[in-house]
């Protein structure tokens, strides 16, 4: 049976400007639709997790949910406060405010050490606050344009997710300013072509244009939670160049070899490195749907962008990449003929007019050759030296990166500093919320009461308690004032004394109340617990997929063993010089960043999702030419040399192309998006060379022809099917 991938890769061949246009007007459709159905972005209901999500959800339904709360706080920078001055200002301000039609309520000045403070709650939703934050701005400003000896600034949930986003669009545009050039410069180098060092970096980029378009969509079954993009541009640009890379290298390696015409060449790469990048895309995209079982909107956001760009960048290399190999193909051969004309001496079809043929460079050569000699030495030693880059993993801390932890860069962060120095109690706080029936209401309501009296007591409690009911009675919340950051210690020790031992002893007492506490602790504390809660079944599910993926690929329960070992120590020795250089201060100097002493609560798991999908990329690619050896009758063992020494170039520079994508996230102010570009890049160094050029030969070379157990990957293959075999590189 024709393999499918030919017969597309056939089609786009001969008919090479329909399957450009196609492909075109498929990206136009996805971005048309996209606008016409618009994106739909996860509200705080989407967020909840935990007992906190359960409050939430319980005080959203009674309208006592958390409102988008901004502060206008009047200091003096040149030392002591003129209390007469800062309450005209004060006053100033709250007028201005309440004439807004953006604001919900305007709270009375409080004053502190050489401080006022005017809080502002707007109207609606607390994630939409940075859409109607800037006329406050606006209002703050001019206010402190009125006194300017004085200095009035403001801050608050809305203003700083304004700054944080605005800082990401500006990151991400220095992102694509560092990554596309020199992913086309190290394109450049590798084919030494313009036209086909442009054609990857083209059908990345429209594979990513697409996806946006068809995420927009799909934001309707899977809201967005404002991580999308960013996903897209990471994992897309990287997978997108990856697999174009792949098959046009074999299809150059063919023209090198004096072999075919350009359909045929077309045609071969797609029956050898085609199908690689069909198995390769289906496991990426497998492996990052695992993160659906995580059942949190951030991480299904995260899923439905990996396996959306991955898919569209698969379906890019069947279809309108054959046709511009076509049409590239037939031009080079034209201009052969027409070199040969000119310069008769020389044949047309002469070495020195085509690419060079692959094969391993020097570096390579010298080490599969050490490989080949001691190979169980080579094994220990490159085990080792993962075991003990993983190790510091041993020791890793999770937090959920609160507001606290983003970048002093944000002039509105600088603010909240200021805000939390003078008015500690802002901070945080602890919500207690409770659902009962409407005649229990009072009840409910002086067992709060008793809890707020048992509250003033604890040290990590202060300010004044406030106690609210729904209008018809239901739901009430108290809401308790925390002088400490959500990750500190003595904030997470009273979220426990609150849960375990205040909430039991008053509002245990009403019979049929459901209570439930949140807050910026909870949150804090629940979104951690929740994810180490479905890590079992993440991962046991991931590693079942990698291994079937496999077992389907290659036919050999054996590869899949391997496969999955391989990826593991790859991952946990990513992870672990992560916890090495973020948990510590050793490199804040290097990285440009300030050590929190712990990793964001969704980094690993988001990495050892993405890590397992992106190590099948090139375990897919390399055991493929082995297979192509193995099959023409080249013994497993010499096949392994061959094989990996093939295919050391293509990866090498596929290698380089993604740590330069990932790597340009390191430079990045926020937290989350830095640890996740080291650690990716990271990864791919190790993937690349360390567990690709040592650990699977060498582990290879030891198996033998048990490799394929429990057959010998004996498939008779089909003509589409059969590859060309170049004569081994590396002399038995």
């Amino acid at each position: 049976m024709t393999n499918p991938t030919v017969q597309m890769a056939r089609w786009s061949a001969h008919h090479p400007w329909r399957a450009i246009a196609g492909w075109f007007l498929f990206v136009a459709l996805c971005l048309g639709v996209g606008a016409a159905v618009g994106g739909n972005p996860a509200t705080g209901k989407d967020f909840g997790v935990g007992e906190a999500g359960r409050a939430e959800s319980m005080a959203l339904d009674g309208g006592l949910q958390q409102r988008p709360t901004e502060h206008v706080l009047i200091t003096d920078p040149d030392g002591a406060l003129d209390r007469t001055e800062a309450q005209a200002a004060a006053r100033d301000v709250a007028a201005r405010m309440e004439r807004l039609p953006e604001v919900r309520s305007v709270a009375s000045p409080v004053e502190a050490e050489g401080a006022v403070r005017v809080t502002v709650v707007l109207k609606g939703a607390e994630l939409d606050g940075k859409k109607h934050v800037e006329p406050l701005r606006a209002q703050t400003a001019e206010v402190q344009q009125a006194y300017p000896g004085l200095r009035v600034e403001e801050t608050g949930g809305p203003s700083v997710s304004k700054g944080v986003e605005k800082l990401r669009g500006e990151d991400l545009s220095r992102t694509e300013m560092i990554a596309l050039p020199v992913t086309l410069l190290t394109l450049l180098v590798v084919f030494r072509s313009a036209s086909m060092a442009l054609v990857p970096l083209l059908l990345a980029l429209s594979s990513i244009a697409a996806s946006i378009g068809l995420s927009m969509v799909a934001s309707h079954v899977f809201p967005d939670a404002g991580v999308g993009a960013n996903i897209i541009l990471l994992v897309g640009l990287a997978v997108g160049v990856d697999y174009t890379l792949f098959y046009l290298k074999r299809e150059r390696e063919e023209r090198a070899n004096g072999r075919l015409d350009a359909r045929m060449r077309v045609e071969l790469a797609a029956a050898t490195s085609g199908r690689a990048v069909v198995v390769s895309g289906v496991a990426v995209a497998a492996s990052s749907a695992t993160l659906y079982l995580v059942d949190d909107v951030i991480f299904s956001s995260i899923a439905t962008a990996a396996v959306l760009v991955t898919m569209v960048a698969v379906v890019s290399s069947l279809t309108v990449l054959p046709a511009l190999l076509a049409k590239l193909g037939a031009r080079a051969e034209r201009r052969e003929r027409r070199r040969a004309a000119r310069n008769k001496p020389q044949a047309a079809g002469s070495s020195r007019n085509r690419p060079h043929a692959a094969g391993p460079g020097r570096l390579t050569r010298a080490v599969l050759e050490a490989t080949r000699r001691r190979p169980a030495a080579t094994l220990a030693l490159a085990t080792a030296v993962l075991l003990a880059l993983a190790a510091p993993l041993l020791g890793l801390k999770l937090t959920d990166m609160g507001r606290e932890t983003h970048p002093r860069a944000i002039p509105a962060m600088q603010t909240y500093d200021r805000l939390n120095a003078a008015f500690p109690e802002l901070k945080s706080m602890h919500q207690v919320v409770v659902r009962s029936t409407p005649d229990r209401a009072p009840q409910v309501r002086a067992a709060l009461q008793e809890l707020a009296e048992r509250a003033a007591d604890d040290p990590a409690i202060t300010g004044t308690p406030e106690l609210r009911t729904s209008p018809d009675g239901r739901i009430s919340l108290l809401e308790l004032r925390v002088p400490h950051y959500g990750s500190d210690k003595a904030a997470t020790d009273s979220l426990d004394r609150l849960r375990d031992d205040y909430v039991p002893a008053t509002v245990g007492g009403v019979a049929g109340a459901d209570a439930a506490v949140t807050g910026d602790v909870a949150r804090y504390a629940d979104y951690p617990e929740h994810q180490k809660e479905k890590l079992p079944l993440v991962v046991a599910t991931l590693l079942l997929v990698t291994f079937g993926m496999t077992v389907w690929a290659f036919r050999s329960v054996v590869l899949a063993g391997v496969g999955v070992v391989l990826n593991l120590l790859s991952a946990a020795a990513s992870l672990g010089v992560l916890v090495a250089v973020f948990q510590h201060e050793w490199a804040e100097g290097l990285l440009d960043f300030t050590s929190t002493g712990s990793i964001g609560s969704r980094v690993p798991l988001f990495l050892f999702v993405i890590l397992f999908g992106l190590s099948m990329d090139y375990q897919i690619f390399v055991v493929s030419r082995i297979q192509e050896a193995v099959r023409s009758g080249v013994p497993t063992r010499q096949a392994v040399l061959d094989g990996i020494g093939s295919s050391a170039g293509v990866v090498t520079s596929a290698a380089f192309v993604m740590v330069t994508v990932f790597a340009s996230f390191v430079p990045l102010h926020i937290m989350e998006m830095k640890q996740i570009g080291f650690s990716l890049a990271v990864a791919v160094l190790l993937d690349a060379f360390l567990i690709r050029v040592l650990l699977l030969p060498a582990l290879l070379l030891l198996l033998g022809e048990r490799t394929w157990w429990p057959g010998r990957n004996a498939r008779p293959v089909s003509r589409d099917e059969a590859p060309v075999v170049r004569e081994p590189q590396i002399v038995r």
